[in-house]
């Protein structure tokens, strides 16, 4: 099974096995015109159309009974401007092609999320992110794009063409056209050093400010049940590369990231009250290293236990009291979280509908594993995060919808007039965009 989702009997399926969606069709474009003209060919049919990538998102975000536009032949670099320092590429390579390649030409993106499987568009389209003191989303790195609209025509979009389209389609979420070509602001490739530690959580918590501030790039992990984090920091270096050995990086990322945490997550779906022992052994598992090398190597790490996701992006001033009360729901509540709870940020940035729109940013994440009930502590997380107006990624579970999102967002009715500009008849409409944008 690929890390990417799965069609059966013309049932798509998303990575996480938690959203299903049968399409009267699927069409695989080799070209943007033959996306232009399924697009077409669909509004004629009266079929909604809906573009999916890896199905790395835990919403519907992509599911339709329309047509289903698969872009894997939509891949490769179109171009590299090395004057303005860009990349274009299509829309549906993998960020891991893409990382690669620009390697290989000596360039990098400035920040990454911490998987690599999703396709650009699909990454950016939903709002992924890394975590960076300076440094944005996926999408906040984005110098233009193109996108064909409704009515099957081509829009290239940047600052300084169509620039309202620009603002609001880096993370268009879908709904304002498919993406074909996206340009990326690059940099010469650089190194990394990072240094991952254990740290108590009280340290962490009460230290943040200062580690924000000390870091290009903080995050840590909290293990429920336990007063434990695992702290990441991840600072450019001058060198020399010194990566992390083979046998050690399989044992570390491999054996004991994925195959021991596993079995973990097996024994603890068993037995749920063998869940705090684990986490107490999980949380002392992961020893202190630090090793350099290029970007996609240290901010991504492959990520093979499946599993449903919430995360949500609060004020980053909020951030420590929002854990505080996590954590004391967590221990009061009898539920059994054997997944730990992931702690990054982001700064502002000037994209309509970005979680980290007009405010820096931090991002708290929750997980259970794929197959265990995950509502009540999703649900009572949510509670939390919600109190702080926080911003759910548009890619994870969530129950919010568009009165909500007013609410959040300052300039959410400019994302949902350009929307009935770009696309009256909601040819790219879903179940999941009417909730969240409002029919």
């Amino acid at each position: 099974m690929s890390t990417a989702a799965s069609a059966k009997n013309g049932t798509w399926r998303n990575w996480g096995g938690n959203v299903a969606a049968r399409p009267a069709r699927e069409v695989t474009p080799a070209s943007v015109d033959e996306l232009a003209a399924a697009v077409r060919k669909a509004a004629e049919d009266g079929l909604k159309v809906k573009a999916v990538g890896t199905g790395h998102s835990f919403t519907s975000i992509a599911a339709t009974d329309g047509v289903l536009i698969r872009p894997q032949l939509l891949t490769g670099i179109r171009n590299i401007d090395r004057d303005a320092m860009t990349v274009t590429v299509e829309a549906g390579t993998p960020l891991k092609r893409l990382n690669v390649a620009l390697a290989r030409e000596g360039l990098s993106l400035t920040n990454m999320g911490d998987i690599m499987e999703q396709t650009v568009s699909g990454a950016t389209s939903t709002g992924t992110h890394g975590t960076g003191r300076e440094s944005g989303s996926i999408a906040a790195q984005i110098k233009g794009l193109e996108l064909v609209t409704a009515d099957g025509s081509v829009l290239s979009c940047s600052e300084k063409e169509n620039p309202e389209v620009f603002a609001a389609a880096r993370i268009g979420l879908g709904a304002l056209g498919v993406v074909t070509a996206i340009t990326f602001a690059v940099e010469p490739v650089f190194l990394l050093t990072a240094r991952e530690e254990p740290m108590s959580f009280d340290k962490v918590t009460s230290a943040f400010d200062e580690l924000w501030a000390e870091n290009e790039h903080f995050e840590f992990y909290w293990f429920p049940h336990t007063g434990s984090t695992n702290t990441k920091r991840n600072n450019r270096s001058a060198g020399p590369e010194k990566p992390v050995p083979q046998l050690q990086g399989w044992f570390e990322d491999e054996f004991l990231s994925n195959g021991v945490f596993q079995v973990a997550q097996w024994v603890g779906r068993a037995a749920p009250g063998t869940i705090p022992s684990i986490a107490r052994i999980s949380s002392k598992a992961l020893s202190a290293r630090t090793y350099t090398d290029i970007p996609y190597k240290v901010f991504t790490s492959p990520r093979r236990v499946r599993f449903v996701e919430m995360e949500y992006a609060v004020p980053r001033e909020a951030v420590i009291e929002t854990l505080h009360e996590l954590k004391a729901m967590v221990d009061r509540s009898g539920l059994r979280v054997s997944f730990p709870v992931e702690v990054r940020t982001a700064p502002a940035d000037d994209i309509t509908l970005s979680t980290a729109s007009g405010r820096d940013s931090a991002y708290i994440a929750v997980h259970m594993v794929k197959g265990t009930p995950y509502q009540a502590y999703f649900t009572a997380a949510e509670r939390i995060f919600t109190a702080h107006e926080g911003r759910p990624h548009w890619g994870k579970v969530h129950t919010r919808d568009a009165e909500y999102f007013a609410g959040v967002y300052p300039r959410f009715g400019e994302f949902t007039a350009l929307r009935d500009r770009l696309d009256p008849d909601r040819r790219f409409q879903n179940d999941y965009l009417r909730r969240v944008l409002g029919a």
